[in-house]
């Protein structure tokens, strides 16, 4: 079921998703040369408890830490590790969410440790470009199909592999919730877009090939070991168009 939120609930999301998106601006400066991603995800789990809220990730289906923390060729679910240390020209996608009064907020951006090389500066240009086209799209009377193509025609250019396994998805008292958002797809297919649906929109995109590989209960990688990139932003659709409540 397709969640339609009211005017109240609206303003607790926004709560969530400015967190959420406090806690990922947070991430961004601490990936640096020399932290490991154990380090970064603590510095996480505690700027989003002294916000009154809690991690939603944390112990989601399980899942042992506050944040998935992807370093280069790990696409989703990279889980933070005293033994993972950033070095320069790493690209570091930091996915993170808070819950605050039963509602919650999720977004993903890959940030880049230092200089690094021109193909990894360009997928991630791509990728977040390919998510702002798909957010244009979610308008009240569009459909899913309409900010699927949006992002799969933004990617287009490049021979770029979008990861078809992973989707976006409504957002709300659960952390996933319907509606499903591939990020390629038909234009004008899919469940039609109303004012006060909270969506996840969110492209994983490969350097190379989109086919995947698992490691271990959570992690997914790129099979051909190329590098990835995760963007995501938690919007409100209107009549007017995409609010985004994760933008800082």
């Amino acid at each position: 079921m397709i969640n339609l939120r009211s005017e109240r609930e609206i303003a607790i999301i926004e709560q969530a998703a400015r967190i959420s998106a406090q806690a990922l601006k947070l991430a961004g400066e601490f990936c640096v040369e020399g932290i490991t991603t154990f380090e970064i995800d603590e510095h996480i789990r505690k700027f989003i408890l002294s916000q009154g809220a809690v991690p939603n990730f944390l112990n989601y289906e399980g899942y042992p830490a506050s944040s998935c923390i992807s370093v280069n060729d790990t696409i989703i679910h990279g889980i933070p590790s005293k033994k993972i240390v950033l070095k320069k020209g790493d690209i570091v996608s930091v996915d993170v969410g808070a819950e605050f009064e039963g509602y919650n907020g999720d977004n993903a951006y890959t940030f880049k440790v230092g200089e690094v090389s021109d193909k990894a500066a360009q997928l991630l240009e791509a990728t977040e470009n390919a998510l702002l086209r798909g957010i244009e799209q979610a308008v009240a009377g569009n459909r899913i199909g309409d900010i699927s193509n949006a992002i799969e025609q933004a990617l287009a250019p490049f021979s770029y592999g979008i990861i078809r396994e992973f989707v976006g998805h409504g957002v709300g008292q659960r952390l996933h919730e319907s509606p499903e958002i591939p990020n390629y797809g038909n234009p004008h297919t899919g469940p039609r877009l109303v004012a006060g649906m909270v969506l996840a929109i969110e492209p994983m995109v490969s350097l190379n090939s989109p086919e995947v590989s698992y490691v271990g209960d959570w992690e997914v990688k790129t099979a051909d070991g190329g590098l990835s990139a995760h963007f995501e932003h938690t919007v409100l659709v209107t009549e007017k168009g995409a609010r985004i409540l994760t933008k800082i």
